[in-house]
């Protein structure tokens, strides 16, 4: 029988579980924070995310999980940008700039290049392999 219950990943405070994963204390804490920068954009179109941290008392990585899940838009704030979590570059959507994720697919296309040629080339040493013991096993016959 397992209890209901877990510790709360933000506070450790045991909660009844839930599918936040927080008591609901930060929930409401969170809420709160959400609603300050709602009504900051609204009033402040053209602030920044430095900006819009300092004056609601909102954490940069929260603000920027806000607009991660959909929460907050930032399609009618032109300043607001959060960083690329690679290189921390500005950025408006997704986690990571163009040129980092063009970097990751270049990458992983060459790794995929390099394990294809090391089969191609533990084929090509068996078929060796394999063609010498034929000759020699051939040699002993004679």
């Amino acid at each position: 029988m397992s209890l209901n219950v877990d510790n709360c990943q933000r506070c450790g405070r045991v909660y009844v579980k839930n599918n936040y994963g927080l008591c609901g204390n930060c929930i409401k804490e969170i809420d709160l924070q959400y609603e300050k920068c709602l009504k900051y954009l609204r009033e402040n179109r053209a602030c920044y995310i430095t900006e819009l941290s300092e004056a609601t008392g909102v954490s940069i990585k929260q603000i920027t999980k806000f607009i991660r899940e959909g929460r907050i838009s930032i399609n009618n704030n032109p300043n607001m940008a959060y960083n690329c979590e690679v290189c921390n570059t500005p950025i408006r959507v997704h986690t990571i700039c163009d040129s980092c994720r063009s970097k990751l697919t270049k990458d992983a296309s060459n790794l995929r290049e390099d394990e294809q040629r090391k089969h191609t080339q533990q084929e090509d040493a068996n078929r060796m392999q394999f063609k010498i013991t034929d000759r020699l096993r051939d040699r002993h016959q004679q």
